[in-house]
């Protein structure tokens, strides 16, 4: 014998929308404490670009979705990269293992990867991942004819395709500097040891380096054939077209200016150089402590710790804004920064999509299900 207890009945009441921006604000903040998600509308702020570094800033957004951009750009944005190698002749002191494991972490420019196929999806070649829609042939010949040490490097890569070649590189060392005209100019020279005082100093072009493969002495050669591809950084890191992908919370810093009054300009001063980066400095016309560099804050407490040590606790208010994120973006430069950024948000959007398509077919399949047994005749 079972006892049916009653079923419990839920009244559900929808709250009228308010009037005023004010009213719409505090309506939205109070369904965010209780855990009720609303739709958002991310905007990035530009701050700083160049075509192998981006600095941004995320706004209106969550840590998830900063985090998952983040992953993206390292880990699912496509690029090329030599997949296979055929040595035909390798006669230096590298074995071949060691060459087709250098070649392969060579940026590529891969502009185009994104219209590309990937081998394993290709029905031109039936997934053998040798023709023109998903990859492309590099040919390399090498062989050094007199005594001096020849150094084999990227750029001696001749590509099948124009549009996907080795990245340029500048080899510069800590003895070497870039001039005006975009010359390398060792330390030991002035500007003038290059001109006529020393006419027999050659200058190395920015465009004239390369990345050394191998080196090879006087008889040795080495002639090969690559296959270069498409694939991902989550599949190996030589298709990784980021270096560096950081994230930082946006700091929100509030100074109390009355504590801050009562401190002397050498209090002041001890105060600032607490901090192990420039965040703070000294207005020399109102001597008044200000914010220089808000981004440059490490998140380290020293400020707030060197103040309770003042016996000004509260002296200022450091907090991370939960919806706001600076972005770091350093590229290898098989693609431009921005290119970066912007495919790792289509390829993020195609991921959504896919999670949206799924979750319907999951509804249509619960509505539908008993039909669709019947249909099929279950």
């Amino acid at each position: 014998m079972y006892n049916h207890k009653p079923p419990k009945v839920y009244n559900f009441t929808v709250a009228k929308p308010k009037e005023g921006f004010k009213e719409r604000e505090k309506e939205r903040e109070k369904e965010n404490m209780e855990g009720v998600s609303y739709q958002r509308f991310p905007k990035v702020k530009i701050r700083e670009l160049r075509d192998d570094y981006c600095r941004f800033e995320l706004q209106d957004t969550d840590a998830s979705m900063a985090n998952a951009l983040r992953r993206v750009m390292i880990a699912e944005v496509p690029t090329v990269a030599i997949d296979l190698v055929e040595i035909e002749v390798n006669s230096s002191v590298l074995n071949d293992e060691f060459i087709a494991h250098r070649l392969g972490l060579v940026p590529l420019t891969s502009d185009r990867a994104m219209s590309m196929r990937f081998a394993r999806d290709c029905d031109a070649c039936d997934g053998d991942g040798q023709c023109e829609f998903c990859s492309l042939e590099f040919h390399l010949r090498a062989k050094c004819i007199n005594d001096q040490t020849l150094d084999v490097t990227s750029k001696e890569l001749i590509s099948s395709d124009h549009t996907v070649v080795p990245v340029e590189y500048l080899d510069v060392t800590s003895r070497e500097r870039i001039s005006s005209d975009h010359t390398v100019v060792p330390d030991d020279f002035s500007d003038s040891a290059l001109g006529e005082e020393n006419p027999d100093q050659k200058s190395v072009s920015r465009d004239q380096k390369g990345i050394i493969i191998v080196k090879l002495r006087r008889g040795q050669e080495l002639r090969l054939r690559a296959i270069a591809r498409k694939g991902i950084g989550k599949d190996h890191a030589k298709w990784s077209p980021a270096a560096t992908v950081t994230f930082m919370y946006d700091p929100d810093i509030r100074i109390n200016e009355e504590l801050m009054q009562t401190l002397t300009l050498k209090d002041k001063n001890d105060w600032i150089d607490s901090s192990p980066t420039t965040v703070f400095g000294i207005d020399p016309r109102t001597q008044q402590v200000v914010i220089i560099d808000p981004e440059a804050y490490t998140y380290d407490d020293e400020v707030i710790n060197k103040a309770e040590a003042m016996g000004k606790p509260g002296l200022v208010e450091i907090d991370a804004k939960e919806d706001s994120f600076i972005f770091s973006v350093e590229t290898t430069g098989a693609i431009k920064a921005s290119q970066l950024v912007l495919n790792a948000i289509e390829i993020l959007k195609q991921k959504l999509d896919a999670v949206c398509l799924s979750e319907d077919a999951v509804e249509a399949n619960e509505q539908f299900g008993e039909l669709g047994a019947h249909m099929r005749g279950g």
